[in-house]
């Protein structure tokens, strides 16, 4: 070889070398993305509530007595189970007893009194009878009949105003103890004492009409339990009594449990003028599975509209604005693709067109630089589930 070939040999290779430099100097730098791999599997179309539901027992009652007074027996504690008709509490009522005993020694009387005044009238009309039958035989006079008929009829209405003494007596032993009903507290259902607002000695005060004084004694049924969720008022049509649930407590994270729609409220509760809901009622279909739940704990109802098995599945993340998503490129540059969908939630979405099972669509949308035609570098790859 020449030197003349021989240098322009060299020259060309450090040119080469130098444009070689530039370009990687120059070239774009790749951009880190997370992408997901595209699966097959079942995708759920779903609603939520607004805003945290809550736990209630099925039963719950706030008890007050009718009347004030004076706590003389707190029959049970907190944390109690009672049975129906046991009793809670009692108020001095020494004053109202007294009046019953009065009231019942007032009956004891008065009947004995119409024994006696009903054993005179029955003696008077039997004189009657006969002065009538000495009348038609001509020994007495017509006015001495009168005055024995007179007589019977006198005393057997003296009979029948005793007996009616004995009814208004009844009737007033049956007011003192409406009176004394008053001043007691019975379980009306089997449950348990959640709280009691008082200790024996101290004044009970029953509820006014319009003041929120605290009652008495708090009874819950938690042998039955449901959750109480806000929905939506724009979802509420979409709802109805026995629709499919999830579950899911704070008390209890990473579960959830099945459960379905009991009831859905008819009326929307303005609790907040900008946001109007409508609350449904969810039972559990095994509530031993959550164990012992606690009146009160919050709780989110997710209620199952629609569900596709077995279908071609893209995160929902993973969409962009207008059903497109960025596909990972065999050639290392991110693609777009416009996508056919179905159903959807929160997690994943129906792909009815666009995608394969396999193929792999960025999730990491957020990120600086992420756009159609980008170099990309994968720093995380989550595979299907």
């Amino acid at each position: 070889m020449s030197p003349m070939i021989r240098r322009l040999l060299i020259a060309f290779l450090v040119a080469a070398a130098i444009g070689a430099v530039f370009w990687w100097m120059g070239r774009p730098k790749p951009i880190a993305v997370a992408v997901r791999e595209i699966d097959r599997g079942k995708v759920e179309s779903s609603i939520a509530n607004t805003r945290a539901g809550t736990v209630e027992a099925c039963q719950r009652t706030k008890l007050s007595t009718i009347m004030g007074g004076r706590i003389e027996v707190l029959a049970v504690k907190e944390g109690d189970r009672v049975k129906k008709g046991q009793l809670l509490m009692k108020l001095w009522n020494a004053d109202q007893q007294a009046q019953s005993t009065l009231a019942m020694t007032q009956v004891v009387t008065a009947r004995q009194r119409v024994t006696e005044a009903c054993a005179q009238a029955a003696n008077a009309e039997r004189e009657a009878e006969r002065q009538a039958t000495l009348r038609q035989k001509g020994f007495v006079s017509r006015s001495r009949e009168e005055s024995a008929r007179t007589e019977a009829q006198a005393r057997r209405a003296g009979c029948d105003a005793t007996k009616a003494d004995v009814a208004q007596f009844q009737a007033r032993v049956a007011a003192t103890q409406v009176e004394q009903g008053r001043t007691v507290l019975y379980a009306p259902f089997a449950g348990t004492i959640a709280k009691i607002v008082g200790e024996v000695g101290e004044y009970s005060t029953p509820s006014p009409p319009g003041v929120p004084t605290p009652p008495a004694i708090d009874l819950i049924d938690d042998s039955c339990l449901y959750v109480k969720a806000p929905m939506d008022e724009v979802d509420a049509p979409k709802i109805s009594a026995g629709q499919r649930v999830r579950i899911s407590l704070d008390a209890l994270p990473k579960q959830s449990f099945a459960g379905s729609v009991r009831r859905v409220a008819p009326y929307v509760s303005a609790v907040e003028k900008q946001a109007r809901t409508v609350d449904i009622e969810a039972i559990f279909d095994h509530p031993e599975q959550a164990g012992k739940l606690l009146v009160g704990y919050s709780a989110d109802v997710e209620v199952i509209l629609a569900v596709r098995e077995d279908v071609v599945r893209v995160p929902t993340a993973a969409l962009r604005e207008g059903g497109r998503v960025l596909v990972a490129g065999a050639d290392g540059r991110l693609v777009e693709r416009q996508l056919k969908t179905g159903l959807a939630n929160w997690e994943f979405t129906e792909v009815v067109d666009g995608l394969t099972a396999g193929e792999r669509v960025v999730t990491s949308l957020e990120r600086a630089g992420v756009k159609a035609g980008a170099v990309y570098a994968v720093d995380s790859v989550a595979p299907g589930k």
